[in-house]
């Protein structure tokens, strides 16, 4: 053959021609036990029930749906499965020799993440574990977010589901909330009351929703200011009338000094870029943990919380 490969040879022993061909567009009837899986998105996590219900349908119908396959270069003459791995398994299950299927060699592992999010074929934690690999191989959130067609703030979310705190991390791998959104909330006020988050994960028939993480925050908040307030009276009363009068001047000089400094900003205001949107600082506003801050969009008015290392500053005004 002169050095070329022998494309011809290979499909002649891994696909049955008789009934399709490529030339015409159809399908390839793939023999299915040159298919080798590749489980590194789905991670071999699959639903025998939903298997065999598939296998019974394959055994009235057949495989309506083609599923993509690319040469394995490892072993001549076999394939690699990019996507079909549940029809494969169900077709061998019913019985079947063959299924029909396309040759797609340039797939790679995004496109196959890409195809279960779009059908919700994965769970945030085999999700987690994708963009752990990514990471691992020096890989950074934006790139993995521009090869899923995902945000940066998503790649961020699901990337916190690999290191949790021991309480937060009971129930998400018991599978008591698979919420990404409530998890990561459920971090955040971790941070700064472990203690109380923990007491509260372990209530009987705890209810890990939106709704219920938010009211805990908010009675988190609510009690760090009840409790500054208090501090702050009680250091009043602790301070003498001679005290008060003395700070009170002192408060007016300084007062005086800070309306006729003309270097110091009245109210600040600072803008940042998040997710390639203009974004304004809400400084009025407690973030839940260190290193967050609230954020509105400029062009839709969204309020929502970021960590600051998905922001870029781009400028500090005067309001």
């Amino acid at each position: 053959m002169n050095g070329k490969r022998k494309v011809p040879t290979l499909r002649k022993r891994a696909v049955n021609t008789s009934n399709n061909t490529v030339a015409d567009g159809k399908p390839l009837e793939l023999d299915l036990s040159l298919l080798d899986e590749d489980n590194q998105a789905r991670e071999g996590e699959y639903d025998e029930e939903f298997l065999k219900e598939l296998a019974e349908a394959i055994k009235n119908r057949g495989v309506k749906t083609p599923i993509s396959v690319r040469e394995n270069p490892e072993k001549e003459g076999r394939f690699i499965i990019n996507h079909g791995h549940c029809r494969t398994r169900s077709s061998l299950m019913a019985g079947k020799k063959t299924i029909p299927g396309f040759i797609d060699n340039d797939h790679n592992e995004d496109d196959q993440v890409v195809e279960n999010i779009q059908r919700n074929g994965l769970k945030p934690r085999q999700i987690a574990n994708y963009i752990g690999r990514k990471i691992a191989k020096g890989v950074k959130k934006g790139e993995i977010a521009k090869a899923v067609s995902k945000s940066n703030a998503w790649v961020t979310q699901h990337a916190n589901l690999l290191d949790l705190p021991e309480p937060i991390a009971v129930i998400f791998n018991d599978g008591q909330c698979n919420d990404v959104t409530v998890i990561n909330e459920l971090i955040k006020v971790h941070k700064s009351n472990p203690e109380e988050v923990t007491d509260w994960l372990e209530e009987e028939e705890q209810d890990f929703s939106r709704g219920s993480v938010k009211m805990l925050r908010e009675f988190l908040d609510d009690k760090q200011q009840h409790e500054g307030e208090n501090t702050e009276q009680e250091q009043d009363d602790n301070s003498t009338s001679e005290t008060e009068d003395d700070t009170g001047s002192e408060d007016n000089a300084k007062k005086e000094k800070k309306e006729s400094d003309p270097d110091k900003l009245k109210k600040a205001i600072v803008l940042v870029m998040h997710d390639n949107r203009e974004a304004r600082m809400m400084l009025n506003r407690r973030p839940s943990a260190d290193g967050w801050a609230w954020l509105k969009y400029e062009d839709d008015g969204e309020e929502f919380e970021s960590d600051l290392g998905e922001v870029t500053l781009m400028s500090i005004m005067e309001g």
